[in-house]
């Protein structure tokens, strides 16, 4: 078993400092950022204001009242835990619950106007592609681009698509798309060059929440293929309850 990936704490603000684990999209260096953001949860210090997990780093936001001192000496203590302990002692939030979100999505057609296109791209069917992206098994990296917006690693390599060479002035809410090496969901009408495949009835953000975002970092997600009749019904529940 590799030891976790070294990690360097850098000063990010006044009131926060950032612990690097690398620089590079790597499910290993991600997994280890969800697993310090667990520990700190864990450790629970009373300066603690937000986490906000990246690919391969960790801002940890603390009361400015405190001295950053003794935050960096608390952060330098797990970390040096960790890597005593050695990744099988850190396991992420959604690990340890043993859950998975299940995303519902209606492929193709008006909600996935790239399916067709992008599976000719990669010598496959459309229900091809729509079986094998629906059969992975997703991990929430980041959130980032827009609120709510879930990066997703696990995505088959197989699959990976180029962005558009132009990006869409307007990508509707809910849409769930490929870019390079990764899946995602757009939150919110936004522009975006990812290609779309299809769309969830699922509001990802929603600022009244107590969790405004719906997918947070370390979450498992997976997809789950739906009908037309499907995506009317989950969208009329979801209006009827907001």
């Amino acid at each position: 078993m590799s030891p976790p990936p070294a990690c360097d704490i850098e000063a990010l603000a006044d009131d926060a400092w950032l612990l690097r684990f690398g620089d590079r999209i790597d499910p290993d260096l991600n997994a280890a950022v969800h697993a310090m953001a667990a520990r700190l949860r864990a450790s629970n210090p009373s300066w603690l204001r937000d986490l906000v997990p990246a690919f391969a780093s960790l801002g940890v936001f603390f009361d400015a009242t405190v001295d950053p001192a003794r935050v960096h000496a608390h952060l330098l203590a797990l970390v040096e835990a960790g890597a005593s302990d050695g990744p099988l002692s850190m396991p992420s939030r959604k690990e340890a619950e043993n859950s998975v979100v299940e995303i519902p999505v209606l492929y193709g057609g008006e909600h996935g106007p790239d399916l067709e296109s992008s599976a000719a791209e990669l010598g496959l069917s459309p229900d091809e592609l729509i079986r094998r992206h629906a059969a992975g098994d997703y991990t929430v990296a980041m959130i980032g681009f827009a609120p709510g917006f879930p990066y997703l690693s696990g995505l088959d390599p197989a699959l990976a698509l180029p962005r558009l060479a132009t990006p869409r002035a307007r990508v509707e809410a809910g849409s769930v798309a490929i870019g390079g090496a990764q899946t995602g969901i757009y939150p919110r009408e936004s522009p975006g060059g990812w290609r779309l495949l299809g769309r969830t009835p699922w509001a990802l953000f929603d600022a009244t929440r107590e969790l405004p975002s719906r997918l947070q970092p370390g979450d498992r997600v997976r997809f789950v293929a739906i009908d037309a009749d499907g995506f009317d019904r989950l969208a009329a529940q979801q209006d009827a309850s907001s």
